[in-house]
């Protein structure tokens, strides 16, 4: 029988960190026995990452086929081909692409004109831009995806995060010329509307090809990443999120009945959490009860009765001296005593006292020891 090759795991990239799967999965091939690595040799293509940046010249070819096939009139035409030069233009990156394309798009449509330029002034809303055009039939797909996530990438910037994901929630990576933008904001909106699991899902899509992420968003997803480790469903820190989402939501108008269904579900996951605990302290009394405690024995003392005291009463006798009224006050003084302890416990306390006073006032001296006889 022809021996098992041993594992091989090789990153996908020549330069920097491998994908964050490849990453997981030698670690996990470190930690396991070699008797449980039964694989042959795994094709490298297994850990390809399943969205790649476009080339420029790609992307540059799409849009002047747009240009031509749209019927715009020359000088549009001229205008468009400007904005894409042969050469590839060494700054700005692929939020530079997205931006030409918008830029390219406005140039021949009227409303695609007035989208960039609201995405280009400030959010004074409480209405955002009006986008519901760019889901009619006559829209060519390259136009329609690339401007929904241009406008995304505006609306994420004020925190307008359900608006972020009614344009981005059914985009696909191929969809676009910045499929890292997409991911990112997708993720960066999840988060915030405090829904873990398809936060979770549009992170680990991002970070199948770190080499291809902008600094700016690798650092904010590993720090998502973190923060999302530590969060747990219905836990108070979930809940807490929830309620500081409905404030955002508050503050910007959101008043209507998406903002109550997420009350809704706060309400219900307090009463969750308060049956809970209501239903531990029950198993607590109960074992107590069942083990032979006693209730009362979790309970302060009340200020209404004295202690019972059921130590032995013995204590080591000390020499206190033989006068009368050795533990007199002078009355100025015995009076501030009294008010003090009227003041901070409660009144049987001080009965208590006076009536030690007055024992100690009627104390009669001691009989005088007889000398002792001459020898």
């Amino acid at each position: 029988m022809r021996p098992i090759a041993p594992l091989r795991l090789r990153p996908l990239t020549p330069v920097g960190n491998p994908p964050l799967a490849a990453r997981l999965i030698c670690a996990v091939a470190a930690l396991l026995p070699s008797c449980f690595i039964v694989a042959a040799n795994v094709d490298q293509t297994a850990f390809e990452p399943s969205w790649r940046p476009p080339a420029y010249g790609a992307v540059r070819q799409q849009v002047l086929d747009w240009a031509e096939s749209a019927e715009l009139p020359q000088e549009d035409v001229d205008a468009i081909s400007a904005q894409w030069p042969a050469d590839e233009p060494t700054d700005g990156g692929p939020a530079a692409l997205l931006d030409r394309a918008a830029q390219s798009f406005a140039a021949g449509h009227p409303q695609a004109a007035e989208l960039v330029e609201r995405c280009a002034a400030a959010y004074r809303g409480p209405a955002a831009p009006d986008a519901r055009w760019l889901a009619g039939p006559g829209i060519p797909p390259l136009v329609r995806a690339n401007l929904r996530l241009f406008y995304a990438r505006w609306l994420a910037q004020y925190g307008l995060y359900d608006e972020v994901l009614d344009q981005l929630a059914d985009l696909r990576p191929a969809d676009v010329v910045d499929p890292a933008a997409l991911l990112f904001y997708q993720m960066a909106a999840y988060q915030q509307l405090v829904q873990p699991e398809q936060a979770r899902a549009a992170l680990a899509q991002l970070m199948e090809n770190e080499a291809a992420l902008p600094r700016r968003f690798l650092e904010v997803a590993q720090l998502v990443e973190r923060d999302l480790s530590a969060l747990e469903d219905e836990s108070l820190d979930h809940i807490a999120r929830r309620m500081r989402d409905i404030r955002r939501r508050l503050d910007y108008g959101r008043a209507g009945p998406q903002v109550q269904a997420v009350e809704q579900g706060v309400l219900e996951s307090l009463d969750k959490k308060i049956e809970e605990l209501q239903k531990q302290q029950q198993q607590q009394q109960s074992a107590a009860a069942a083990s032979g405690g006693s209730s009362q024995a979790s309970r302060p003392m009340e200020d209404s009765r004295p202690a019972d005291l059921k130590a032995p009463m013995k204590v080591d006798q000390r020499d206190i001296g033989r006068q009368s009224g050795w533990g007199d006050l002078p009355p100025k003084q015995r009076e501030q005593a009294l008010q003090q302890i009227g003041r901070e416990f409660p009144a049987h306390y001080r009965e208590l006292i006076e009536d030690y006073f007055r024992e100690l006032a009627n104390e009669q001296p001691p009989a005088a020891a007889a000398p002792p006889s001459s020898p």
